[in-house]
């Protein structure tokens, strides 16, 4: 959907003066009787899981671009908070991030891209702020059970250990950190991890709790301890409100996940609605959107749920996404540390208005009147609301009530005629006697502001669209860091390293190798298997060849894939075409990644510590394998699915290596 017909800045129906269709009251801006709360600020959240991954793998100037349209002050969104996964080698929604510490006696504090993306934003606003919160844990955390609580200091050591690395290796200092996103939590656990950040100097990194409903406010209030080790509530996709509880802690309030709607324009409105009337409804001073940038493969799990989308690396395209110009409407004119104003709420045909001072006479008002069924809010939807058009007044008073002019901008959804206006700068506004009335249309959003510096940023237009290259190939031979990541894989179950395999003298000393060996302490329903897709979803037929390396003895084993269907929580159920070789000496075809629905098998004479090149091929209803280029199945039916991704993977959680990888879309992809 789109937005309505724009009007020139000289045709923006404000007006100065009541008449007979303005609301009989004015809505009075006023901090005589004091202030409301502090405002925290918005932020993005990258991770839960790998919403980031092919963000990095953008060449320049197209990724910088992005970066700025997210985190450069008056720019775009212009972001106050990033708030980042930890890594836990697990399944987080769209796959899987590299943990810091693999195994106990492990620590590598440059895997992944948080790292990096953490710095980015620190370079472009060395002001935001940095919040880090887990979802999954390595095995050896829970000691081989699925439960991180058991064992409270080894997890707590785990996580400060996390906090520690930003500072000593990027100098990154974290502000907040989490507990278990979205699962129990455990009111030991909270104290004993605040116990030991304060021991080693971290007493400045607040605890955020506990990243789901706000049931642990309750706790609080009947334990002081808890109380105390507990700096700000946090709740997840609150719908705008929240609970006697938690205003009784006196705590601060957060959304720390909200808004994980697709990011069209019906998206955009709904994160207008989201950001004013969270902190109307809820008192809530901050609200983090999930996700931060749709930069990972549509298909899985929550396609575009950014605020903007980078999902084409390989050919540089990036899309500005509505939810951008949204967020600069509070972002670009408010900075944390301003205060609300007690004189918020709601307009009496429908919409809301917040206003924030910086205490020092600078005000900024956002007005909201969105209308749109914005059942698209999906966590928990947000009623729908009627609004009309309507005249508004607004009377300035107090410290404000010598203000002659606001900046004024500007967006129109305009859903009827399809044209959107999208943080338009119109004319200031002349103010008289510290009145305006604004003649409020339906789904607008208006920002009125004494701050001069905010810009409507833009870049040429990036590179077409294009789909994902019919013909790859990848040695994995670029002189990367070690255990980094390779281009445009999305890692699904396990976690995909650069590997130097300083064993093999020969051809395959630069590999990519799968490095989880314990199954972790999991999110999500992760597969048994460890597995890493690539490509073009859309793929039906095609040849992927690839060299394989078991590190197992026996039981070991590893796949290439064609039309993999599923990933993200789904990819237990994962259906394609898996050809499996083995250390035992077999082969085998399945329908599925768990290997139950067997298409062929046989004997290939296969063992560990040595390398073979598999190659799968995919035309309409027919597959056939090779190994080390000779013929050892063919024909074996496949009639589902019809398309999917391509892959690598393991047996289990398991070390193994590979290289070489290729990829061939034939003709009738």
């Amino acid at each position: 959907m789109a937005w309505r017909a724009v009007f020139p800045a000289a045709l923006v129906f404000l007006t100065l003066s009541l008449s007979a269709c303005v609301s009989p009251l004015p809505y009075v801006l006023d901090d005589k009787a004091g202030l409301g709360r502090v405002f925290d600020g918005i932020g993005g959240l990258s991770g839960g899981g790998a919403t980031s991954r092919l963000l990095v793998n953008y060449a320049e100037p197209y990724r910088s671009q992005i970066l700025d349209y997210l985190f450069k002050p008056n720019f775009g969104a212009s972001l106050h908070i990033l708030k980042v996964e930890i890594g836990g080698d697990a399944q987080t929604t769209d796959g899987t991030e590299p943990s810091h510490m693999h195994y106990e006696n492990d620590e590598n504090y440059f895997r992944g891209y948080e790292w990096w993306l953490m710095k980015e934003a620190k370079k472009r606003n060395p002001n935001i702020t940095l919040i880090g919160l887990p979802w999954a844990f390595p095995g050896w955390v829970g000691h081989g059970k699925n439960w991180p609580y058991d064992f409270p200091d080894v997890t707590a050591t785990y996580v400060v250990n996390w906090i520690l690395g930003a500072k000593q290796y990027h100098d990154l200092d974290i502000q907040y950190v989490g507990i278990w996103n979205e699962r129990s939590y455990d009111n030991k656990y909270i104290k004993v991890l605040r116990n030991i950040l304060d021991k080693v100097g971290l007493t400045g990194v607040g605890i955020i709790a506990a990243d789901g409903d706000w049931n642990i406010a309750k706790s609080m209030n009947g334990d002081s301890a808890l109380n105390n080790s507990i700096e700000v509530i946090g709740a997840h996709y609150p719908g705008t409100t929240t609970v006697k509880d938690a205003l009784t802690t006196q705590k601060r309030l957060w959304s720390s996940e909200d808004y994980s709607t697709f990011n069209n324009e019906v998206g955009g409105g709904c994160w207008a609605r989201i950001l004013n009337q969270n902190y109307i409804n809820g008192h809530m001073t901050a609200t983090i959107s999930w996700n931060l940038v749709a930069s990972y493969y549509q298909e899985l799990p929550f396609g575009r749920d950014g605020l903007m989308t980078a999902e084409e690396p390989w050919s540089g395209n990036y899309v500005v996404e509505s939810p951008i110009w949204i967020t600069a409407h509070t972002t670009q004119f408010t900075q944390p540390g301003w205060t609300y104003l007690q004189t918020v709420g709601h307009l009496e045909q429908g919409g809301s208005y917040v206003a924030l001072t910086d205490g020092k006479g600078n005000l900024t008002v956002v007005i909201e009147t969105m209308t749109h069924d914005h059942s698209v809010c999906i966590r928990p939807p947000l009623p729908a609301f009627n609004v009309t058009a309507q005249n508004a007044t607004f009377q300035l008073k107090g410290s404000f009530a010598s203000i002659k002019e606001l900046q004024v901008w500007r967006s129109q959804f305009n859903f009827k005629t399809k044209k959107p206006s999208f943080f338009e700068k119109l004319t200031p506004l002349k103010l008289l006697n510290g009145s305006f009335t604004l003649n409020l249309a339906e789904d607008e959003v208006y920002t009125l502001t004494t701050v001069t510096t905010g810009q409507r940023g833009s870049y040429p237009e990036p590179p077409a669209s294009a789909r994902f290259p019919k013909v790859y190939k990848d040695d994995f031979n670029v002189r990367a860091p070690p255990f980094s990541e390779a281009p445009n894989f999305a890692d699904q179950a396990g976690v995909f390293e650069y590997f130097i395999n300083l064993t093999d003298s020969g051809p395959h000393v630069f590999t990519l190798r799968q490095v989880v060996t314990q199954r972790p302490v999991t999110w999500a329903a992760d597969a048994d298997q460890t597995v890493s897709v690539i490509g073009d979803y859309q793929w039906q037929n095609l040849t992927v060849t690839c060299d394989v390396f078991m590190e197992k003895n026996q039981t070991g084993g590893v796949f290439i894939a064609a039309r993999v269907n599923k990933g993200g929580q789904s990819v237990r159920g994962a259906t394609g075409v898996f050809f499996w070789l083995f250390a035992n000496g077999n082969y085998k075809v399945t329908n599925d990644i768990g290997g139950q629905t067997v298409l062929a098998e046989g004997q290939s004479g296969a063992r560990a510590y040595v390398w073979y090149t598999l190659s799968l091929t995919v035309q309409g209803q027919y597959a056939s394998g090779q190994l080390n280029g000779f013929p050892l199945w063919k024909n074996a039916v496949v009639l589902t699915p019809k398309n999917g991704w391509a892959a690598i993977g393991a047996h289990s959680f398991e070390l193994a290596q590979f290289d070489n990888f290729a990829v061939v879309a034939n003709e009738g992809f």
